[in-house]
């Protein structure tokens, strides 16, 4: 198996953890922000969490992952004076799961309709993995828009990750058409034999497991779905006219998403981008360096 063919095996835009346990859907306890629904074009019901006031920070979760992955991020930063969103995406967590629209277009929609239905304004978005392409596509869709105020990818598979003849660092797609083969077949032993180099060896068994039992809400259509449409994606145009202020974050031992694919070639595209990178940290720098993020995160959303 050669270099490339590694990389397809661990790329998934996120999380690569063995699913084990069904977690139950809980009602919020006493104390707790209540979510609320946003309905999206199409009728399928967004699940949202807010938590906190003050400036705005949208999170987007990454492939498999629901907003729940930003406990970590939103519970801190929410004390810290902000408001602090996530949603998750359809066919995640506790919303919809209609078995269609898992096309950026479709998603940057939804993002769409949660700022809409939130009334935000001048929001700093956290785009982790996958989602870099939903709020580039949102961007695409509304242009100039007072709802977002800057944005932080984070672990990011931009811009483009298919070998093309313009982009010959990038994976075969027929790399790619293997590993989603294995989906079909045995997803959970994929996400097993994938699953160390997502955290760090310290990160400790519940810690693991808490992201495993995250991922057991997200459907098997979503899961291929929405890996054929980031390995698929090319959004250097999107990126090379982001004039945003743009932060990229991005761990130097990411195994789903090499740095030297991603986020080095991704940050030298839009107009005013800086990159930080994490000695050490994996695609899973939201649990495994989580004071330095939510730090680095509170820097850059300040207004």
């Amino acid at each position: 198996m050669n270099r490339r063919e590694v990389f397809a095996g661990t790329l998934a835009g996120g999380a690569a953890l063995a699913l084990a346990g069904t977690a139950a859907h809980a009602a919020p306890r006493a104390g707790m922000a209540s979510p609320v629904w946003v309905t999206a074009t199409d009728g399928t019901r967004l699940y949202v969490r807010s938590w906190g006031s003050g400036a705005p920070i949208l999170f987007l979760s990454g492939w498999a992952l629901s907003s729940e992955m930003w406990a970590y991020q939103m519970a801190a930063l929410s004390e810290r004076g902000f408001r602090c969103i996530a949603f998750d995406r359809r066919g995640h967590g506790r919303s919809d799961d209609p078995g269609q629209g898992y096309d950026y277009a479709t998603l940057g929609g939804d993002v769409d309709a949660v700022l809409t239905a939130l009334d935000v304004s001048g929001a700093t978005v956290v785009a982790h993995s996958m989602s870099g392409g939903e709020i580039l596509s949102y961007l695409e869709r509304q242009g100039a828009t007072a709802r977002v105020a800057r944005v932080l990818f984070l672990a990011t598979t931009l811009p483009c990750l298919t070998a093309k003849p313009d982009n010959p660092a990038g994976v075969p797609a027929a790399a790619f058409d293997r590993m989603r083969q294995q989906f079909y077949t045995d997803f959970p032993q994929w996400i097993e034999t994938n699953s160390d180099p997502f955290v760090v060896p310290e990160t400790s068994p519940l810690m693991r497991q808490w992201i495993k039992n995250i991922m057991l809400g997200t459907s098997l259509r979503a899961v291929i779905d929405l890996n054929r449409a980031m390995t698929a994606a090319d959004f250097r145009g999107g990126l090379g006219a982001l004039t945003l202020p743009t932060l990229f974050i991005h761990g130097d031992r990411d195994a789903s998403a090499p740095l030297a694919l991603t986020a080095e070639p991704a940050s030298k595209l839009p107009k005013q981008a800086k990159l930080i990178v994490y000695e050490g940290a994996p695609h899973g720098l939201f649990v495994t360096h989580i004071a330095r993020l939510n730090a680095d995160i509170e820097a850059f959303a300040r207004p």
